[in-house]
């Protein structure tokens, strides 16, 4: 459960509009639905859903929601707005014809459920044109400053452990490493919680640096020896394309045998988990609120339990960084 905030409501919307941007995650459905039902029962007379995120928004691709238009949404994985890249609104007078966009439209506001991109544009755009932005942090990497988790975060460590249960069968039974590569360019979070979870031999990932060689030879002598445990390797993709293979080989080079499971866009998919779908919903429910108590250029997030806000100037500018007394637990119990 969460504590949600008490917040006064000072100000009123005729019309607000939504969006999700970036890449997918699930539990962006639930988040929809809570902005559409509580924004309709809290006084705002119109919601409208933009198609394919800030692309959508610039080609005018805005659509009325209803109460209706999100029923049985919330087990539905993906986004029902659908979502995308746009690199076109990195240009001040993109954001500027998407500001005017939305004022032809009576758009007073704007709700925009994504990642740190999504937050930078929601935060440009809110600085030069004036338009009221509120951001839910909507990513499986759970990368957001300021916020604990993120819709996603829960359904994809879920996935992958769903996964690496099964992969641990062959593991076993060949007595063979295993490398599964889990998503996370720039941040460790998937990796370090997957691994701890499923009792991986070792995790790596893009904040702490190792030394390839002394990671192939230590692995190769544990299992010569008899020492590996759950033949398990936990490897986030990172920044630098061919990780995995390139572990591989060097094992190989070693006279060891292993596999690689790249488990990719698998951890996007799927019905959102109950924690995500709550997350989610709260979160969505919250942003309403936010907004008509008057905020403007915040990320509604969560912090010990509590739904809380946090200036998108902050989440843009600063990194969340991955503890390394959590990360240190992925060694200390892997034997």
């Amino acid at each position: 459960m969460f504590t949600l905030p008490h917040l006064k409501p000072i100000k009123s919307y005729k019309s607000i509009a939504l969006l999700t941007s970036g890449g997918d995650s699930p539990g962006m459905n639930p988040a929809i639905r809570g902005v559409v039902r509580a924004a309709l029962n809290s006084g705002i007379e119109s919601v409208y859903g933009i198609q394919r995120g800030y692309s959508g928004l610039i080609t005018a691709d805005i659509h009325k929601l209803t109460s209706r238009s999100v029923t049985n949404i919330i087990q539905r994985g993906g986004t029902m707005l659908k979502s995308a890249r746009c690199l076109e609104f990195k240009e001040p007078a993109i954001r500027a014809q998407a500001a005017q966009i939305l004022r032809d439209k009576n758009i007073e506001a704007l709700i925009v459920i994504g990642g740190d991109g999504s937050m930078a544009g929601a935060h440009l755009l809110t600085e030069e044109t004036g338009i009221p932005v509120i951001g839910l942090p909507g990513t499986i990497d759970n990368d957001i400053p300021g916020s604990d988790d993120t819709i996603g975060f829960d359904t994809a460590v879920n996935t992958a452990l769903d996964a690496i249960d099964k992969i641990r069968d062959t593991a076993l039974s060949h007595e063979r490493l295993f490398l599964v590569e889990v998503m996370g360019r720039n941040s460790g979070f998937i990796a370090t919680q997957v691994g701890i979870a499923c009792g991986a031999e070792l995790v790596i990932v893009p904040e702490y640096a190792f030394d390839l060689h002394d990671l192939c030879v230590t692995l190769a002598q544990q299992r010569a020896s008899g020492q590996g445990s759950s033949g398990i390797i936990v490897i986030a993709e990172g920044k630098d394309p061919g990780l995995t293979s390139r572990i591989a080989y060097q094992l190989e080079e070693l006279g060891q045998d292993p596999k690689i499971c790249i488990l990719g866009h698998i951890q996007r998919g799927g019905s959102p988990s109950g924690h995500d779908r709550m997350l989610a919903s709260c979160l969505g429910a919250s942003a309403v609120h936010y907004l008509l108590a008057g905020f403007n250029d915040i990320l509604v997030g969560v912090r010990q339990g509590t739904i809380v806000d946090i200036p998108l100037r902050k989440v843009i500018s600063e990194k969340k960084i991955l503890d390394r007394n959590i990360f240190d637990i992925t060694t200390l119990l892997h034997k």
